[in-house]
């Protein structure tokens, strides 16, 4: 292994995988230790702690101090050294000295409502002018308007408008306002407070603005690039891990394509990237693609695989920049390699099993509620709901005796799931048994379960709102652990039509319409109904 090979490797490994918003640093705790032995000694402890206690606040105060100054001070020459102040003292902060400074920002630094106020009953006091093409006689009062609404989108503007500008014209600004914003994101998951969520808003609008495509830079990254470059992809691939530098070197060669997005001020230092893999068609498992075999001439290649978009930087949480990577390697793919055909992703579906558990328990609860022992049994509660096909429930309660005990199907099923290591994924018994109601109850919560219209599921909400459709559900395409945990091993192909993009990219935002294959559709295609018993 040569010096560069190594230096990428030990870097990674040291380099924590920053996909959390957590605070980097946790709140102090100084504990003094008495000792009965000695009172010299006891109070010079006494004073070290009051010294360790005083130090964070005074931490705090200088940081203070230098953001206030940031945000107000109009002398071009002497900011830099402000700023500086402020971004070097504010990662000297523990947790809850971070907490209170943004609160601050958000509450002290918010725009002036009393200003804003006054400024509307002075809009509002002035005539109006009716006509549509005022004349002469009205350039007075149209004067009038026009200089409150100025004023009036001034006093809009909150005061921490100024902070975020200049920052973003400092020298490792821009980063560090995505830092601040990824613990803004962290604090709102824990406190749900107004005054963050507003900060947090025009954080995002301004960042929004900042990375515009226009502004990145469409890098395809090799081994060839430097290896500080090399270690950050390795340091932030969050769906498929990089297991070793020999994974990572086929991830960059013959037959692969890596692209990512580089901003001028974080420069070495992608914002998002994606992986591509060159084949003859689209794979169905995961094991395709993370190959060991030599890979295909790409001259046979017809189909562009996207198999992993990550993106390494908390504080742009909501910002898309994955929409517009995807759009212009489909582009960049095309115009290079005219013979790929078929743009498709090979996609974890995250949120799969956590729907599909607290379905099954509160459906099991029903049924036990209701003494009912079967779930094709549709008389009970109001909301009961068949979650199997007859013949499914039947082949799970065969089962039951052996492998898990349940009452009806849906416990069998969540006794499973559930059940240590993963057990059921290594009998090919079960794998028969749970195929079937597994994809079809997948292919429910990628087409049918929505929240506010759109997809319920994350990466179909992205892939949806980009323009692709809902091509097919492979099973047992990704048997790792955490492909088991989060979809029960199955992965689902989005393909992008060029021809269709915008339009069902349109379709999907203006109405939630998702396209799906006619195999997508016809796993959900009503249950039958059960057949009556007599008496």
């Amino acid at each position: 292994m040569n010096k560069r090979s190594l230096a990428i490797l030990l870097r990674a490994r040291m380099r924590p995988n920053n996909n959390s918003s957590k605070f980097a640093l946790s709140p102090i705790t100084n504990e003094m230790q008495s000792n009965p032995q000695s009172n010299q000694s006891g109070s010079r402890a006494t004073q070290r702690a009051s010294q360790n206690r005083q130090k964070p606040q005074r931490e705090f105060e200088h940081v203070r101090e230098s953001m206030s100054l940031a945000i107000s001070m109009n002398k071009t020459e002497v900011i830099d050294s402000v700023l500086n102040d402020f971004s070097e003292g504010y990662f000297t902060l523990y947790y809850e000295n971070r907490r209170r400074l943004l609160l601050e920002l958000a509450k002290e630094y918010d725009l002036n409502r009393t200003q804003v106020r006054e400024l509307i009953k002075q809009y509002l006091g002035v005539s109006g002018v009716e006509a549509q093409s005022p004349g002469p006689e009205d350039e007075g009062v149209l004067a009038s308007f026009y200089r409150i609404e100025r004023n009036l989108r001034h006093a809009l503007k909150p005061k921490y408008e100024s902070l975020f500008e200049r920052l973003n014209m400092h020298p490792g600004g821009l980063k560090f306002l995505t830092i601040l914003r990824a613990d803004i994101l962290s604090i709102i998951a824990e406190e749900n407070i107004a005054s963050l969520r507003a900060l947090d808003s025009y954080l995002k609008e301004k960042l929004g603005t900042w990375l515009s495509p226009a502004a990145l830079e469409l890098h395809h990254i090799t081994w060839d690039d430097p290896a500080s470059l090399l270690e950050k992809i390795v340091a932030y691939e969050a769906v498929h891990p990089i297991s070793n530098l020999l994974d990572l070197k086929r991830r960059l060669g013959v037959g692969r394509r890596c692209f990512g997005y580089l901003h001028p001020a974080i420069p070495g230092e992608p914002l998002i990237f994606i992986e591509v893999a060159l084949l003859k068609n689209v794979a169905e498992t995961i094991q395709e693609v993370l190959w060991d075999d030599p890979p295909i001439p790409e001259s046979e290649a017809t189909c562009a695989l996207f198999y992993s978009i990550s993106s390494t930087q908390p504080g742009l949480a909501g910002i898309n920049l994955g929409k517009f990577l995807i759009k212009r390697v489909i582009t960049l793919v095309k115009r290079d390699m005219p013979h790929i055909s078929t743009f498709a992703t090979l996609s974890p579906i995250p949120g799969y099993i956590q729907w599909l558990l607290s379905k099954l328990a509160s459906q099991s609860k029903l049924a036990g509620d209701d003494k009912s022992q079967s779930s094709a049994d549709t008389s009970g509660s109001t909301f009961w709901e068949n979650l199997f096909e007859p013949e499914e429930e039947k082949a799970l309660m065969d089962i039951s005796e052996e492998f898990a005990a349940g009452k009806n199907g849906m416990e069998v099923m969540l006794n499973l799931l559930t059940s240590t290591n993963q057990e059921w994924s290594k009998s090919a018994e079960l794998l028969s048994v749970l195929k079937t109601p597994l994809s079809r109850l997948c292919a429910r919560y990628l087409l049918q379960e929505k929240k506010r219209g759109k997809a319920l599921d994350s990466v179909a909400n992205f892939h949806l709102q980009n323009g692709a459709m809902v091509e097919r559900i492979n099973w047992m395409a990704d048997k790792s652990e955490k492909g088991l945990h989060q979809s029960a091993g199955i992965m689902v192909n989005y393909v992008y039509r060029l021809e269709n993009i915008e339009e069902y990219s349109q379709s999907y935002f203006s109405s939630g319409n998702i396209h799906a294959s006619d195999e997508i559709r016809r796993y959900v295609e009503p249950l039958k109904k059960p057949e009556a018993t007599a008496n």
